[in-house]
């Protein structure tokens, strides 16, 4: 059987692969970057509605080997999904977002244990330059810059926001659409002292608005001394994710091209933070990496699958802000909704343009909403005016469908 062709190794092409292994569906993933390494993936993400489907398409020792890279194993044991959002000024906690059960984890590890048993399928240093579609063929080419070329049953685009596979099928409007809020972020080692009042204010994560200026803020765990290894030594040390955000109103709101500049940026826009708040961004070594993050998004506009010979998923197939923290929760479910109709495929004699229909129709009801849903998150989190019990950013996370 000709192979389903996986453009993409990060997080939702690598489950949609670990997911058609357990349905005995052959599959190759060819991924752009030359090695696992070449570059971060991020620094952390949150499951938590989907964690069902990956309970119901991973096979237990992987999910083994998920669980083990949460960010702080000790609270994930008692962890009660507590998601706070909390005034910058006063530093107190202004609403608490309806809990789900999370896990927390780190993103390149999380990747590094997707990869564990399929290694021999992924296909490094394979940048996509162009699709090959035969009439009257069951069957899609793949075209690499290297020159080399593959055949397959039909190919899945999941190779993020900026997907190639995307621009093939919707040149005429496959660019992100920018929202104008600009966002820095670090990832920096504090002291058991330094952390401990943030810990205090929640263990894993919360974020916050300042109600005279609109800066966001955002904090969250990437390492305990237990995970990094320093625990009960003389440099015991946490890692945490810092980041903020801000409306661009004039050209003083725009990222600086240096990380000399954005941080001074960063440390700029905390005063007025809560003393414990402005001491977490002023104590930033200097010299820190600080990147940027471009926020824009992509609605999942129709494309035409060449009858369910093409088709997108994850951040390809609906780009969305991290506000609600919902698109790698989306990307799972794209991936096992796949993995179904692609069974029906491959095990049903299901024609590929009714099963990969059926999956895109699905989809879009789904994430069109979910990408309207953060962008408006994204608004709400720079105002405090607008935040209420309704609020995109406050309400529950949640499968959603209009």
């Amino acid at each position: 059987m000709e192979p389903v062709l996986i453009v993409g190794a990060g997080i939702v092409g690598l489950t949609l692969g670990q997911a058609l292994k357990q349905k005995n569906i052959p599959f190759k993933i060819f991924e752009r970057d030359a090695t696992p390494e070449a570059r971060g993936q991020g620094w952390a993400i949150t499951l938590h509605w989907a964690l069902e489907y990956m309970f119901k398409m991973l096979p237990e020792a992987t999910l083994s080997r998920i669980q083990d890279v949460q960010v702080d194993p000790d609270v994930a044991r008692h962890d009660n999904g507590n998601f706070l959002f909390i005034n910058l000024e006063t530093g107190e906690p202004k609403y608490k977002i309806p809990p789900n059960r999370r896990w927390r984890v780190n993103r390149e590890k999380m990747r590094r244990a997707l990869l564990c048993g399929i290694e021999e399928h992924v296909h490094w240093g394979h940048r996509v330059t162009g699709l090959s579609l035969p009439e009257n063929e069951d069957r899609v080419h793949l075209l690499f810059q290297n020159a080399s070329a593959v055949s397959g049953r039909l190919v899945v685009g999941i190779e993020g926001s900026r997907s190639m596979v995307r621009q093939i099928l919707r040149p005429d409007s496959f660019d992100n659409v920018p929202l104008g809020i600009n966002f820095t972020g670090v990832a920096v080692d504090l002291t058991p002292e330094d952390v401990q009042p943030l810990r205090d204010m929640d263990p894993l994560l919360f974020q916050g608005c300042h109600p005279r200026t609109g800066v966001f803020f955002w904090f969250s765990m990437l390492e305990t001394p237990l995970v990094n290894g320093t625990a009960n030594t003389r440099d015991e040390r946490y890692r945490a994710q810092i980041c903020m955000s801000w409306p661009e109103e004039s050209a003083n709101d725009r990222v600086a091209p240096t990380d000399e500049g954005r941080l001074a940026n960063m440390k700029k826009r905390a005063v007025g933070f809560a003393p414990f708040l402005q001491h977490a961004v002023d104590q930033i070594p200097a010299g820190t990496p600080v990147t940027e993050i471009n926020l824009a998004d992509w609605e999942c506009l129709d494309w035409n699958n060449h009858d369910g010979r093409v088709t997108l998923a994850g951040d390809a197939a609906h780009a969305m802000t991290m506000y609600r923290g919902e698109a790698a929760n989306h990307g799972i479910l794209d991936a096992f909704c796949l993995t179904e109709a692609i069974d029906q495929v491959f095990n049903h004699g299901v024609t590929t343009s009714v099963a990969l229909g059926k999956y895109e129709h699905e989809m879009r009801e789904r994430t069109r909403r979910a990408v309207q849903l953060s962008r408006q998150a994204c608004r709400d989190a720079h105002s405090w005016e607008r935040l209420d019990g309704n609020s995109a950013i406050l309400t529950k996370r949640a499968i959603v469908a209009s």
